[in-house]
């Protein structure tokens, strides 16, 4: 193996790690396909921040989309909460909405940018390792790798520190409340760490790609285990075996990495 190859995979498994565990808790919360609705609403925050600072590598391209996907959910409950319309139809009419916004920004004001739909729904690993950090001249590897490994290490962070208080709320709101704790505070945690999640894997490996990460191991897992901490390790363990592996048949198909993942 290359070293390309090599960062390729190692991206998609750290994408596939920190998908996971996110995907763990939105899978046992019935909340599956927010991460679909994310990974599409988040294209204003994305265009937004393009227009104010003209740069795609610009920090507030990730927090005005992170903002956006906190946006879809709210958005998602207040239109559930109103006992009109089930969730499932809140996030079918929210996330198209925001989407469109989105599609109609850049129509309107970057009408000579050429958006590439295929990688920007299916991603393409294969140029990750090109896309290189320079710090003082110095290269310290894919700009992917850096960016998903420092949300994979906050994610893991926030995991550990609040494991406890997750575990309840997901499984027992009215106990969370009781003792002390805020379900919707976590909840609104939960949501934004699967919006900035979704924003740093979107540009590696395409909107498509987190949506299978975040729900495909984890509903694997769900069928296996009904102990929260083993359902995350298999959760991980098939998302890195999927990344892996996805990249192996790709690569003797002569296929997108993406597809095959």
């Amino acid at each position: 193996m290359n070293s390309a190859q090599i960062e390729i995979q190692l991206i998609a498994s750290l994408v596939a790690i920190a998908c996971a565990i996110p995907g763990t808790f939105l899978v046992l919360r019935k909340m599956a396909m927010i991460s679909d609705a994310i990974s599409h609403s988040i294209l204003p925050g994305l265009v937004i921040g393009f227009f104010i600072t003209q740069d795609l590598n610009s920090p507030l391209l990730i927090l005005l989309a992170a903002l956006t996907g906190i946006i879809t959910v709210v958005l998602v409950e207040r239109i559930q909460k109103t006992g009109l319309v089930k969730e499932d139809t809140a996030i079918g009419l929210v996330f198209p909405a925001l989407f469109s916004i989105g599609v109609i920004l850049i129509a309107k004001n970057a009408n000579d940018i050429h958006l590439d739909v295929d990688a920007v729904l299916l991603g393409e690993l294969a140029f990750a390792p090109f896309d290189r950090l320079i710090i003082a001249g110095t290269d310290i590897g894919p700009k992917s790798l850096w960016v998903i490994g420092t949300i994979l290490a906050i994610t893991i962070g926030l995991l550990i520190a609040f494991f406890k208080e997750l575990k309840i709320s997901t499984f027992d709101a009215g106990l969370a409340a009781s003792l002390g704790f805020s379900p919707a505070l976590i909840h609104y945690g939960l949501m934004t760490m699967a919006s900035i999640t979704t924003v740093g894997a979107f540009d590696a490996v395409g909107a498509i790609l987190v949506v299978a990460l975040m729900i495909a191991p984890a509903a694997s897992a769900y069928l296996l285990t009904t102990d929260l901490k083993k359902m995350l390790g298999l959760a991980i363990a098939f998302g890195v075996f999927s990344a892996i592996s996805g990249y192996w048949l790709a690569h003797w198909l002569d296929a997108s990495i993406a597809g095959s993942i």
